[in-house]
């Protein structure tokens, strides 16, 4: 059941400020577990699960992906592309993707010589060839503005599995899987958050409203257990990782504590996660209003940023069962 939600989830097209088709789909997936679902003014999608005990839990998950925009069409037909998100140019030549009208294409980008081996792919020399010789033919499917995303399959490697996108639809998924058993005492706002991708935009729109007492937000991380990676304690398959920092924001004392004692108690195995770089919506849902408690449930991830993102099942199983034991507590930290 939960790979068959995921499937659907990571191919719905989703780049950031786009989102309202995997919107559609996790609305869909979710509103039975909740008493509301809506969407507010910037596209994030909230469903609200009411409590007794007068606290506000709030559990976030970005739904945007990475992609492409279209910023001139040539006269031969070619487009002109600037990234939306970390792309990554090298991993992203002779790539496969599609629009959200379903026009389909490919990746290159310019070479002195057709084989030229020191030629390099950076986004100024990239284009996307959509099958088109002529810039009024290109303009009959696409337009300057459209944006793309890589066209990716669902790979089955056994205990792990690997798509695009499972950064961060993953998350998206675990969130809908813990609400069809969550019980708590709190008004629990599940909330799939808009661009952070391109800076953290919609997660802190929604703390804003909602006002939570406590956020735990889910974001995948990288590993350090492929071949010559920089050292990082975080493994496949040893457990969800709790974050203690990341170059965006330092976790409070407390809610690491919070999240540590529910996973021991709940005999959840866990990973300590200190990122040298990057960030998630935990930092923007920090510095809201005059400050939120929040902390982080990481799912490590292979070759994030990429069309084959691997991630293990028993990893995502156990971030499911610590949401649920964190909600369950009578406690907030902070409360």
């Amino acid at each position: 059941m939960f790979e068959a939600m995921l499937k659907k989830v990571l191919q719905a097209f989703g780049p950031s400020g786009n989102e309202g088709k995997v919107a559609s789909v996790l609305a869909e997936e979710i509103r039975p577990y909740c008493d509301e679902v809506y969407t507010d003014a910037l596209g994030n999608l909230i469903a609200h699960k009411r409590g007794t005990s007068g606290k506000k839990l709030m559990l976030s998950a970005h739904m945007d992906q990475i992609g492409f925009i279209v910023v001139d069409i040539d006269e031969n037909g070619f487009l002109r592309i600037g990234n939306v998100g970390g792309i990554l140019p090298s991993l992203s030549v002779a790539r496969e993707v599609v629009f959200e009208n379903g026009v389909h294409g490919v990746i290159y980008f310019e070479t002195p010589e057709t084989r030229d081996a020191k030629a390099v792919a950076s986004l100024p020399n990239m284009y996307v060839d959509i099958g088109c010789a002529t810039r009024e033919e290109a303009e009959q499917k696409v337009q300057v503005g459209d944006m793309c995303v890589f066209v990716s399959n669902f790979v089955d490697l056994g205990s792990r599995m690997a798509s695009g996108a499972m950064d961060n639809r993953v998350c998206c998924a675990i969130l809908v899987e813990a609400m069809k058993q969550l019980s708590s005492p709190h008004d629990v706002y599940v909330v799939f958050t808009v661009q952070e991708e391109v800076g953290l935009r919609g997660s802190g729109a929604a703390a804003y409203a909602i006002e939570p007492d406590l956020n735990i937000n889910l974001d995948v991380t990288l590993t350090g257990d492929t071949p010559k990676m920089p050292a990082m304690s975080v493994a496949l398959g040893k457990g969800p990782a709790i974050k203690m920092m990341d170059s965006s924001v330092i976790v409070p004392q407390c809610v690491r504590k919070f999240m540590i004692d529910c996973a021991e108690q709940a005999g959840i195995p866990f990973q300590r996660e200190v990122l040298r770089a990057g960030g998630t919506d935990t930092a923007a849902v920090q510095r809201t209003r005059s400050g939120v408690l929040a902390g982080c449930i990481s799912i490590p991830s292979r070759y994030v940023h990429t069309p084959a993102e691997v991630v293990d099942r028993t990893d995502v199983e156990q971030a499911v069962e610590l949401l649920r034991a964190m909600a369950a507590s009578k406690e907030l930290p902070g409360a």
